[in-house]
Parts: structure tokens; C-alpha cells; sequence
């Protein structure tokens, strides 16, 4: 008599798992970028302003706070390190990343979505030592407390519903990725007066003006060869 073992859906550190981790992290992302700058804004000059802050055009989502969420799942609860380690890395891997998605912002798309350099140790102006302290903070919070339960509660996802999301969202957030960073690719090439020589770039300078991506993007700030 052979018994068959139960299906789970995004069983372990499955592909599955790491991409609704990166969907969750993404939307948190995108709601704590909002809400921190609502509270910014009304201590600032008194007035409650609800802003995007978004990493794609459609959807709130984040994807840099989304594949922080996976980066820290893979190296840091996977190798199950202490209390302390896990603060000491996960302040490491937040500066280094949050460095590295600066840099390539700049140099793919010349814009920036902020800038450090008048900030108390800030290292060129990409991230600063207080925030790393915060990244350690929140990969210990996050690793050892949030994510045992969440990885817990995905795997209770019934498999089908679970498949059936899982493909949707991820066909929908891959095409939302793609348009988003090549519009701005192609508004970078535009701003330094470089036409399109595709039909798709023609497209792009058609549906995704500069002022329709600022609308989507307010917190960035768009430069061209005369801000080098």
C-alpha cells in the first residue's frame, strides 16, 4: 500500500516562496515610502499629502524593497545565523545594496531617487552608517520574527489557488518591470536628444512622456548631460 505525500504549495526556499516573499515586500516597500514621506511632508509644512512612491508604473509596487525581502531570506535565514550575526550582515547587505541600486539607477536611467550627501556619515551620498544600523534592525526583526510565521502561512495556501496566483502576478509584474525601467532607459536617451531609431522607442516617447513618468516616479529626479 503506497502512500502518496501531501503537495504544498512553495514548499522550503522554493522559487515559488522567494517571488510572492519579493510580491509582499515589494507592496510594504511601496506603502512604507508613502507613509514616510506623508509624515515628512506634514512635519515639514503641516499639510497631509499622500504621494506614490513606487518602482513601476502600474501597481504599488517596490521592487528594489522586494528583492531586498528575498536577499535577506537567501542570506540570512537560509544559513540560520545568530541574533547578532544576522544584525551585523543584514546592516551590510542593506548598505551595499541600497549602494549598488543607486549606482545603477544613475548610470541606466540618470536619475536618482535620493541622496544622502548632506546626511551624517553617508558614503557618497548613496546610503550612511545610521541607515545600515536600521537595515540591521530590520533584517533581524523581519528574519527572526516575521518571516518563520509568513513562510509558514504561504505554504498554507491551497496549491491550486496558489499556482493560479503565482503565474498571474508573475506574467503581470514582469511585463510591469520591463515596460517601466526600459521607459525610463528611453526617457534618459531622450533628455540628452537621442531619437528613437525603433518603433518601440517611437512608442515610448508617444505613451511615456517625461511628464507622464515624473507623475509616476515624483520622487526621482531626472537629469541630463548639462547636471554632469
Amino acid at each position: 500500500m503506497s502512500s502518496t505525500k501531501k503537495q504544498i504549495f512553495a514548499e522550503g526556499y522554493s522559487f515559488k516562496k522567494l517571488f510572492i516573499i519579493f510580491v509582499i515586500g515589494s507592496i510594504f516597500g511601496a506603502l512604507y515610502e508613502q507613509i514616510l514621506n506623508l509624515v515628512k511632508v506634514y512635519f515639514t509644512t503641516g499639510s497631509i499629502v499622500w504621494e506614490l512612491r513606487r518602482g513601476v508604473i502600474y501597481g504599488p509596487f517596490s521592487p528594489i524593497y522586494g528583492a531586498g525581502a528575498v536577499l535577506m531570506v537567501l542570506l540570512l535565514a537560509k544559513p540560520n545565523y545568530s541574533n547578532l550575526k544576522t544584525f551585523i550582515y543584514g546592516g551590510l547587505l542593506g548598505g551595499a545594496f541600497e549602494y549598488i541600486i543607486s549606482f545603477l539607477q544613475e548610470v541606466f536611467t540618470h536619475t536618482t531617487s535620493w541622496d544622502y550627501s548632506n546626511h551624517f556619515l553617508n558614503i557618497n551620498g548613496r546610503t550612511t552608517i545610521p541607515y545600515m544600523v536600521v537595515w540591521g534592525l530590520f533584517s533581524f526583526i523581519f528574519i527572526k520574527k516575521i518571516y518563520p510565521y509568513l513562510s509558514k502561512s504561504i505554504e498554507k495556501i491551497p496549491l491550486k489557488i496558489g499556482n493560479y496566483l503565482f503565474y498571474i502576478v508573475l506574467i503581470f509584474l514582469s511585463l510591469d518591470m520591463a515596460v517601466s525601467w526600459t521607459a525610463l532607459i528611453r526617457s534618459a536617451l531622450r533628455r540628452n536628444d537621442i531619437a528613437p531609431i525603433t518603433p518601440v522607442g517611437k512608442f515610448y516617447d508617444q505613451v511615456y512622456p517625461d511628464h507622464v513618468l515624473a507623475k509616476s516616479f515624483p520622487n526621482m529626479n531626472f537629469k541630463t548631460r548639462k547636471d554632469k
